[in-house]
């Protein structure tokens, strides 16, 4: 029955369809709010990181260093398991969404830091000597400038943090991995281990394809934009020149 083209298997996958929709919207659920917390602890510890403050720098690498070199399934049992046994558990899915959220924070921070850092000196410059604080720098002139080169890659990580959701099914999670398992291995469901694993798979690929063509097709658009204005500066040189 576990064959692919088994028509039995298929008709039992369909006949527990919610099963495997509730599993999408589980993940779907988890991955928005954890996306949420990334971009929220990308933005505050990339910031961090380029504050020119030592202290501030500091905390930011050590939290980067620890989260990105660091097994993302040890942080989720550490949430989960540490939370339990000290009486304060929150669930599986919110430990997920909390897990999910610090570890893909650590890459959202460095995409941050890395655009940051990509805009030209002179612009950090120019703001100060107009009087600029720290904030309005970043709010009026720095951010706006980097937002195109942080924005292909912020998608990237999350496209990975969709899939990295899968790792709920190590505590017992309800994600799409999870319910997809618990039917495979069911006493009245189990058997149809290729199409229902096949639809699982379809059913990321869904949802994650459209955010990585879309990452890809805007990095190259902003390549080309940005080999287009240099040829045209260059040409405006050459003409000036002549």
């Amino acid at each position: 029955m576990s064959g692919i083209i088994s028509a039995r298997a298929w008709g039992k996958v369909w006949a527990y369809r919610s099963t495997f929709l509730l599993g999408l919207l589980n993940t779907v659920e988890t991955a928005f709010f954890a996306i949420l917390l990334s971009l929220a602890l990308g933005v505050i510890f990339g910031l961090m990181a380029t504050s020119g403050k030592r202290v501030l720098q500091i905390i930011s690498r050590v939290y980067v260093e620890i989260m990105q070199n660091t097994p993302i399934l040890l942080q989720l049992c550490f949430f989960y398991y540490a939370l339990a046994f000290s009486g304060h558990s929150i669930g599986i899915l919110p430990t997920g969404i909390v897990a999910l959220g610090v570890y893909t924070g650590a890459y959202m921070a460095e995409v941050v830091r890395a655009g940051i850092e990509a805009v030209p000196k002179g612009q950090f410059e120019a703001a100060v000597s107009q009087g600029f604080t720290y904030v309005e720098r970043m709010y009026y002139i720095i951010l706006p400038q980097s937002i195109k080169i942080i924005l292909p890659p912020m998608v990237n990580q999350i496209v990975n943090l969709i899939k990295n959701t899968s790792c709920l099914y190590i505590i017992g999670g309800a994600d799409l991995i999870s319910l997809t398992y618990s039917f495979v291995t069911g006493e009245n469901t189990g058997g149809a281990y290729a199409p229902a694993y096949l639809v699982s798979g379809l059913l990321f690929f869904v949802i994650c394809y459209p955010l990585s063509k879309t990452a890809s097709v805007w990095e190259i658009h902003l390549k080309k934009r940005d080999q287009r204005v240099t040829f045209q500066r260059t040409e405006g040189t050459v003409t000036d020149n002549e």
